[in-house]
């Protein structure tokens, strides 16, 4: 699914089965946090037989939303990509004015910074994503967002490593609706290079909670030097 591939209403309506079956959407629903999964793991969770499961997860691959990892006799599944997350994440949208309060007074610490499929979603990732187009560090164009130089080389001198940094440059990124802050974080290629980096950098680190990443005090000490500043 990309703008350059419109769906015909045939596959919007396969789209529209698909996610119809509560299973199956909880399958889907799992593997938002970016994780590759079994099927006895994704039975489970989805409170289903281990051969229903597989007639889901059969129809997830066969509709293109699902992609497969095999390791010997092993089979793990994943979402398909980036823009099956992006669409996803962007079907939760309709309802955030009714699930977002109620989401946020229950569980503050999934809204202040999670991941959204791979990347830094809720209160840091818009901060950081409005810090840094306010300081001219990321570019908007037709063929998405792109780091600029100037940020390349306050990274390095926050402490990140040249080469890693040099590497963002050649990635784009794309706004992606943060569901529960209604505005926008930095999603695709380039949005889960720079988190990969920050949970690599011990600046994240994952939480024991579904999607959820706790910023340390090194971290947040070190975003605020790059005009990243989260609310206590």
């Amino acid at each position: 699914m990309t703008e350059a591939s419109p769906l015909s209403r045939y596959q919007l309506a396969e789209l529209g089965a698909l996610l119809a079956e509560p299973a199956r959407a909880a399958i889907l629903l799992a593997l938002m946090d970016g994780t590759t999964r079994p099927a006895g793991e994704l039975a489970r969770i989805a409170g289903v037989s281990p051969a229903t499961a597989s007639a889901h997860l059969k129809r997830l691959l066969d509709g293109g939303l699902l992609g497969l990892h095999e390791q010997g006799r092993h089979r793990y599944f994943r979402l398909a990509n980036d823009d099956i997350a992006a669409w996803l994440e962007g079907m939760v949208l309709p309802h955030a004015s009714r699930t977002a309060p109620a989401a946020a007074a229950r569980d503050p610490v999934l809204c202040r910074a999670r991941t959204c499929y791979r990347h830094l979603a809720g209160q840091l990732g818009v901060a950081l994503c409005e810090a840094w187009l306010d300081r001219g560090w990321l570019q908007t164009g037709s063929d998405g967002i792109c780091l600029l130089p100037v940020a390349a080389d306050a990274l390095v001198h926050t402490g990140w490593q040249a080469s890693p940094t040099q590497q963002l440059l050649r990635l784009r990124g794309r706004g992606c609706l943060d569901w529960t802050e209604r505005r926008l974080h930095l999603g695709g290629p380039l949005g889960v290079a720079i988190t990969d980096a920050m949970l690599d950098a011990g600046w994240l680190r994952r939480a024991p909670r579904q999607r959820a990443l706790l910023p340390t005090p090194d971290g947040l000490r070190r975003l605020a030097e790059l005009g990243v500043r989260l609310d206590t």
